[in-house]
């Protein structure tokens, strides 16, 4: 019988080695990057455009002291949020911050920008009550009360916060009546609505980084785990205990119950949690969790059906690289970027490493194909933010990258790490491989910044997709997509009515020409951050479309010949929802 590399692994579960390498905290495999392949002359067709400034979102994201981090926690930043909070059919900004240690941080907040439906952004932060100081982690969208509005939920390094949305343009701090007020010496990581249990009622699972204690922390270069290639650096995550990751049950009446013991995730220890996402990855109409963990094997939490959970990350190939080794997990881009209807894998990691692109064969077994697909060509990067999107609508979805330093400071000495770096892009060929653009996409991707958090949505309703990101002690960016040429496109939006409202959990197919492409409606993905809830796909030449829905309730629907350019609004149960494709002005 062939044993597959997988299969291998996965029987070495118990004990993986953990790498040191260097001396350091965070793991890297050290590997040269793979050669570039000749360019393939295609056109590309669209050009990013910083419109940030003119926008109005000018506040920098403060995040620690800039040019210098003593402790882990100044540096790991956090993200961002494309979503439309008062229901006018335009797409709303959040920017999280964090703070700093010494100086000024009276600036230090979160802040949400209300489209103004004319490319500008209007700070609503204090009226809507979402002021609030703090080291913040990562955000994540849904309706958890199912009145129709979008709540957030936002992680912090001390406690996190259940915003309601009111529905009138406020939202309100209902953490300790819903159940949530925790332990405010937890760090907060990534997060994500989810529907578990299938009962309608939008559940809540939540990673925490590392057990972190400003006494306890040792100062950088005071052992192995605060050294960097041989140079004093801000100590962890190794080194430092790791935290517990938690599954909160929605109990249909406006309170959570931790479920984390008998749901089977508080068995889980001995990781250090960040993004986290949830998909149905084995198409067997339940939702399952992937977290990406920071140099320790990344999790992925297979729904049992019953309310209970297993983890099988390295049985499945998705908690170590192709050599079996621990690599920095920080952001996921979900997508299928083949064309077989299921669901992929992208995870950004650490300098001196490659990305990894996990393919899957439909049963949540995936494969490492990051060299097989050519996006081994960048290590020079510590990576963030992603996405697999399709940025210029020719029908195939394309790798977005952000990335920046986690040690400030240290190109002095080290020219070759900077701590600002341009962002990637990789255009996919349409046959599995990828070729990294540079000039291409416009200038703006060559601008450099130390950057964590991205997320992507149709800000302006023309049919493309642009990028927001965060930068540390900067203000975002805000990358307008001016998309030439005459691709198709086709936006999904879904109502739940026996799901949940925001139909988090739910898997879309589309087919168009030849290809069929799935996607997912996730409250959190890239890193720390959420993305545009109306699903968006590229067509190419194509101008009709057949789309299959997976709704959470584990219902199924088809419609067939829908025209494309155009946002189509399925209901639950009733089908397309007419002129609802028109935003308000």
């Amino acid at each position: 019988m062939k044993i597959s590399r997988r299969l291998f692994l996965a029987s070495l579960s118990v004990g993986i080695p953990t790498l040191v390498a260097n001396g350091q905290g965070t793991a890297s495999r050290n590997v040269k990057a793979q050669p570039r392949m000749k360019s393939s002359g295609k056109p590309w067709d669209a050009t990013f455009v910083d419109v940030a400034r003119q926008a109005g979102l000018t506040a920098s994201v403060i995040c620690g002291d800039p040019g210098q981090a003593d402790y882990i926690l100044e540096v790991i930043g956090c993200g961002c949020a494309f979503f439309d909070y008062d229901n006018d059919g335009w797409l709303d900004i959040l920017v999280l911050s964090g703070s700093r240690l010494h100086g000024d941080t009276r600036d230090a907040t979160n802040r949400l920008y209300k489209n103004n439906r004319d490319g500008t952004f209007t700070d609503v932060t204090e009226r809507a009550g979402l002021k609030r100081s703090g080291w913040a982690s990562s955000v994540s969208v849904g309706d958890y009360n199912n009145d129709g509005f979008e709540d957030l939920f936002i992680t912090y390094f001390g406690e996190n916060v259940l915003y309601r949305n009111n529905g009138d343009g406020t939202f309100s701090d209902v953490t300790q009546a819903a159940g949530l007020k925790g332990d405010p010496k937890r760090w907060g990581a990534g997060s994500s609505f989810i529907d578990y249990n299938r009962d309608g009622h939008l559940d809540l699972f939540v990673s925490n980084y590392v057990q972190f204690d400003f006494e306890h922390i040792p100062k950088p270069g005071f052992n192995v785990n605060c050294n960097w290639k041989g140079l004093p650096v801000n100590c962890g995550p190794r080194g430092l205990p790791p935290g517990y990751h938690s599954l909160y049950r929605n109990n249909g009446d406006g309170t959570f119950t931790d479920v984390s013991q008998q749901a089977g995730i508080s068995g889980s220890r001995g990781s250090y949690g960040m993004t986290v996402v949830s998909a149905d990855f084995d198409e067997d109409g339940w939702p399952d969790i992937y977290v990406a963990c920071d140099s320790t094997p990344s999790l992925l939490f297979m729904n049992n059906h019953d309310g209970t959970f297993r983890e099988e990350g390295v049985a499945r190939g998705v908690a170590l690289n192709e050599d079996g080794m621990e690599q920095a997990g920080m952001g996921i881009g979900i997508g299928d970027y083949n064309f077989d209807g299921h669901l992929d894998i992208f995870k950004t990691h650490f300098a001196d490493d490659t990305n990894v692109l996990y393919r899957n064969d439909g049963k949540a077994n995936f494969d490492d194909v990051t060299n097989a697909a050519h996006l081994g060509t960048e290590t020079h990067y510590i990576c963030w933010g992603t996405g697999i999107v399709d940025l210029d609508n020719d029908g195939n979805p394309d790798i977005f990258v952000v990335a920046g330093s986690t040690y400030p400071g240290i190109e002095r000495k080290l020219p070759q790490y900077p701590d600002k770096c341009p962002r990637m892009l990789f255009r996919n060929l349409g046959n599995g491989t990828f070729e990294e653009l540079t000039t291409e996409a416009g200038p703006e991707l060559a601008a450099l910044h130390s950057s964590r958090g991205c997320a992507f949505g149709d800000f302006d309703n023309d049919g493309d997709l642009d990028i927001l990101i965060v930068n540390l002690n900067e203000p975002p960016t805000l990358l307008r997509n001016d998309l030439a040429g005459a691709h198709h496109w086709i936006k999904v939006k879904l109502v739940g009515t026996t799901s949940n409202r925001s139909a988090i959990g739910a898997r879309v197919l589309v087919r168009y020409g030849k290809k069929l492409q799935a996607q997912a409606v996730m409250s959190q993905a890239s890193f720390y951050s959420s993305n545009d809830p109306r699903l968006h796909f590229g067509l190419g030449d194509e101008r009709v479309v057949d789309i299959d829905v997976v709704w959470p309730s584990g219902k199924s629907e088809k419609f067939a010949r829908v025209s494309a350019d155009q946002l189509v609004v399925i209901k639950e149960g009733s089908g397309i929802v007419p002129g609802a494709h028109l935003a308000k002005k």
